[in-house]
């Protein structure tokens, strides 16, 4: 196992610098389609809107430790499995969630609250569920993590072009419905393409070690699109909302994690190979379920 974590992915100062830029870009096309009603929309369904707060933030963070701890993967791929939970809503959950039939009010909502909370969660969840797992313990404490530090980079990759997008909608409403149209599709099929390259890329590396991470992966995705699902349903939330927590919980930015742990942790082997699979994955899951959902009736509850 030491070789995962030797093992430095086929990713230039360029690429990230690129994948800095593309991030950027997408928040900032999410942003041009927010308005201050989107956060207000919260309170229209506040059980709701709890609910998927709690379960991106809280719940899946505790239940990644519980996995981590049943299934005692090597310390870097633990610590990859904590940063991806720790990590913000991705970027396509909206589109997904209008794909399964969910609550897209919703989910623009919670992806809009959740890039601002992110800021603050996303390193106060890495360094508490890290630092309560002995092994992710000790290489916190190798590395020196700086949270002050994580949060200006967060800042600066979401939260700064989430606020720019929405002064652009604000001020300039026609400009920004024209140019959302087209800067949020390009910009994550552009994601995407950039994640499909850098696994072709790094082809050896992925295929010499995903028998490590394949299965941990789907195994974490699922236990995150399930805690989403079934905490909505056990709050008697309607299915369309079921949904779109589950989404919302399940669908990962990865993106961002990766920069973080290249920034961070010198692109540590085994932190690397499980974000960048989970941005595959996730993906394909994400495509796979909302398919299914599709066809599910969204009028009425099915939570007793």
């Amino acid at each position: 196992m030491n070789s995962l974590d030797s093992i430095r992915l086929n990713f230039s100062a360029d690429s990230l610098w690129g994948l800095n830029i593309i991030l950027a870009v997408i928040m900032f096309g999410i942003a041009l389609e927010l308005t201050v009603d989107d956060f207000r929309r919260l309170k229209d369904n506040p059980r709701a809107s709890v609910v998927g707060v709690l379960a991106q933030f809280v719940l899946l963070p505790a239940f990644t430790f519980l996995l981590v701890y049943i299934l005692r993967p090597h310390p870097s791929l633990a610590l990859g499995m904590f940063l991806v939970a720790a990590c913000p809503g991705g970027n396509i959950s909206n589109f997904l969630t209008h794909l399964a039939r969910g609550n897209t009010a919703l989910s623009v909502s919670l992806t809009a609250v959740g890039t601002v909370l992110a800021i603050f969660t996303t390193p106060l969840n890495l360094s508490l569920w890290a630092s309560l797992y002995p092994p992710t313990s000790g290489l916190l404490k190798e590395i020196s993590l700086d949270a002050w530090n994580m949060i200006e980079t967060i800042i600066t990759l979401a939260g700064i072009p989430l606020v720019l997008g929405m002064l652009v909608r604000h001020y300039l409403p026609r400009a920004a419905q024209v140019v959302a149209k087209g800067v949020k599709p390009v910009s994550i099929f552009v994601f995407i393409g950039f994640v499909v390259i850098a696994f072709g890329n790094n082809y050896d590396h992925f295929t010499e070690h995903i028998g490590k991470v394949a299965v941990l992966v789907l195994l974490h995705n699922a236990l995150a699109l399930a805690t989403g699902f079934y905490a909505a349903r056990l709050a008697g939330l309607q299915l369309a909302d079921q949904k779109t927590i589950a989404i919302e919980t399940g669908i990962q930015n990865s993106g961002l994690g990766l920069i973080l742990i290249f920034r961070f942790f010198d692109g540590l082997g085994g932190m690397a190979i499980v974000a960048a699979w989970w941005g595959i994955w996730h993906i394909l899951a994400g495509l796979s379920l909302a398919l299914v959902w599709s066809r599910w009736k969204t009028a009425t509850s099915i939570a007793r």
